[in-house]
């Protein structure tokens, strides 16, 4: 082995971009924002942003404070940057950041100040519910406090398109966004946009779908995949036909047999959940995992795959049959998962757009 046994952990921002522009497309004439929280979903927020901004995105959310000031240091002036979870008056300092008005708290925190105000159609998260909707509507005085670049809500159940709380949903929103007439509005999530023509609004926010998780469910997946991560052979080691492998000895060769340990494991966001029920890929060919992940390694079947050898490089995700979705099937989980929980120890690099 070299003197780096980290694994590559290759973005393709041009993938990004497209699937961005594929979005825009069935979102048109309506604009299309870039969610990038989570530090873009685990993928970096600063470089898939800069990318999406060059590519002509002028809207980006956030979930923190310290996300949307880390990202107006990357973008500087111009581009909003809106914080989902709100901020405080004054924490946000010059960033120019646009907060989101989930409460009416905030709403007389934030008076007069530019910011998007959001209604609670149904998540029972954030947002103003029913309530302080109704009272924020009886109350013009305090209306006329906003000045609101748009309404939003987030749709719950949007990646199952029969599902009747997307109707229920979209109905409670037109009614309540009513009260502020000419306001812009701002609806479809990733799934939402695939729901057809009565949800669009002036502006969508789609996060999973940038970044290649699948957004309809039961159809082929429309967008590209962006990652791909690969991962260094330590050792190959040739074990007896009833040999165990691994923590708690889970695994047993049923023949004579080579394992093959890579240098990854759930300190790296390799879920631990995993064991025995993934592959990992080399050559477009799958290589099963055999016993436990563990903190640092995870060890491979490669009786069969002679090549395979020490310094191979093996895609542990982002190849044939391990695609985040793949791997969130194998394990209970859902892509979002498998993308924002990859460590920090990877040599991160990033394809142009």
């Amino acid at each position: 082995m070299g003197s780096d046994p980290r694994g590559r952990l290759i973005v393709d921002l041009g993938a990004i971009v497209a699937n961005w522009w594929d979005l825009c497309a069935r979102h048109a004439p309506g604009k299309v924002a870039g969610v990038v929280k989570a530090d873009g979903y685990g993928l970096g927020a600063a470089p898939i942003a800069l990318a999406l901004h060059a590519a002509g995105c002028t809207h980006f959310f956030v979930a923190h404070l310290h996300e949307g000031m880390a990202l107006r240091a990357a973008l500087g002036p111009g581009p909003m940057i809106a914080v989902l979870n709100g901020f405080r008056p004054g924490d946000d300092e010059d960033a120019g950041l646009t907060p989101v008005l989930n409460t009416p708290g905030d709403i007389s925190a934030h008076a007069g100040r530019r910011a998007i105000l959001h209604l609670d159609t149904g998540m029972a998260r954030l947002g103003l519910d029913a309530r302080e909707q109704a009272t924020l509507a009886a109350d013009p005085a305090l209306r006329a406090t906003l000045d609101l670049a748009y309404v939003m809500t987030h749709l719950a159940c949007a990646d199952e398109a029969e599902h009747p709380m997307n109707a229920a949903q979209l109905d409670r929103f037109t009614q309540a966004a009513a009260m502020f007439p000419g306001v812009p509005r701002s609806l479809a999530n990733s799934s939402g946009l695939f729901l057809g023509a009565g949800f669009a609004s002036d502006l969508a926010r789609p996060g999973c779908a940038l970044y290649g998780i699948h957004p309809t469910p039961g159809a082929p997946n429309p967008m590209r995949q962006v990652i791909r991560l690969e991962i260094p052979v330590l050792q190959v080691r040739e074990i007896a036909a009833g040999e165990p492998v691994g923590y708690g000895a889970s695994w047993h060769a049923a023949r004579p047999s080579r394992i093959a340990t890579i240098a990854a494991g759930y300190a790296d966001g390799y879920l631990r959940s995993l064991s025995g029920r993934a592959s990992a890929d080399h050559g477009g060919r799958p290589v099963p995992l055999v016993g436990r992940v563990s903190m640092d390694l995870i060890t491979l079947d490669v009786t069969d795959r002679p090549e395979i050898t020490e310094g191979a490089f093996i895609t542990l995700i982002g190849g044939a049959g391990c695609t985040p979705d793949e791997l969130a099937a194998a394990c209970g989980t859902i892509g979002y998962e498998i993308l924002t929980s990859l460590g920090a120890r990877y040599a991160r690099s990033y394809t142009p757009a």
